[in-house]
């Protein structure tokens, strides 16, 4: 067991929690839910799981981490931000165990950990969604999440990252119509943080945040998100995953980031105000 403390962000996960508790039990100390007022059984059973249960109402993602960190007394020297479709395997808990084990005292402050996607019951290994990489492990009090409405990531104030060799496993797919209206909630939060990103230029970002901020939306508005199938389907050869991955990528350029696109400027046109609450009431 390494000196690691779990986050986990919930809001009806019964589906997904037992087996994301069940993935990194044997090797955290501490395991942190905050639940977003479940209304299925997702609370009794990460409690059944011997996780730390805090009930809080939902605003992002973001602001929902941070009061995870600051309300949860977190004396561990690794946090793990994982999320409830995300499963670690056996391979990549151990691996993540030792590399936190090795560096308590180098310069090492984050870590990356690959994940695989699976959509429509097939994995996806082209289009540039594999392996999807995230940093979710990193030292406490070394970094902290970006405060946006929708994408946002860890990022470390200083030391070296490294990354894990063995992939872990995202099941965030349950049905299409399921899909839809997860990125349909998804898309109106993006709309707000596209506005609200220029209030926190000051702010430090990831990587991929900056080349969405700075590169993909200074091209014309639509245009991007054909730009985007282009480059997932054809230039990362997304094709070579099937009817599976052809259907990721047109829905994830033509639906989700259209629609992205289609509200801001619905916001521009019309004065439509998009928020970052769970219902999008303002």
């Amino acid at each position: 067991m390494a000196d690691i403390t779990a986050i986990i962000l919930t809001k009806n996960e019964e589906i997904n929690i037992a087996d994301c508790i069940d993935s990194i039990r044997n090797i955290v100390c501490r395991i942190i839910v905050i639940d977003s007022y479940s209304t299925d059984n997702t609370v009794k059973i990460a409690s059944e799981r011997g996780a730390e249960v805090i009930q809080h109402t939902f605003q992002t993602h973001a602001k929902q981490y941070k009061y995870a960190v600051s309300h949860s007394n977190i004396m561990t020297k690794w946090i793990l931000r994982i999320d409830a479709d995300e499963r670690l395997t056996r391979e990549s808990a151990h691996e993540l165990e030792e590399l936190c084990k090795q560096n308590m005292e180098s310069d090492v402050t984050g870590i990356i950990v690959r994940f695989k996607k699976n959509f429509l019951g097939k994995d996806l290994y082209h289009g540039g969604v594999y392996p999807w990489k995230k940093l979710i492990c990193y030292k406490t009090g070394k970094g902290d999440i970006e405060d946006r409405a929708m994408d946002e990531h860890i990022v470390v104030f200083e030391g070296r990252v490294i990354e894990l060799k063995n992939d872990s496993l995202h099941f965030d797919f349950k049905s299409l119509e399921a899909w839809t209206a997860k990125h349909n909630w998804y898309s109106s939060k993006e709309a707000a943080d596209y506005f609200a990103i220029e209030k926190r230029s000051d702010e430090k970002h990831s990587l991929k945040t900056v080349i969405k901020n700075k590169l993909y939306y200074k091209l014309p508005i639509g245009t991007r998100a054909h730009i985007y199938f282009i480059y997932r389907y054809y230039l990362k050869m997304g094709f070579l995953d099937g009817k599976e991955g052809k259907i990721y990528a047109f829905l994830q350029a033509y639906w989700y980031r259209y629609l992205v696109d289609a509200k801001i400027y619905e916001t521009k046109m019309c004065g439509t105000k998009y928020c970052d609450s769970e219902d999008l009431k303002c």
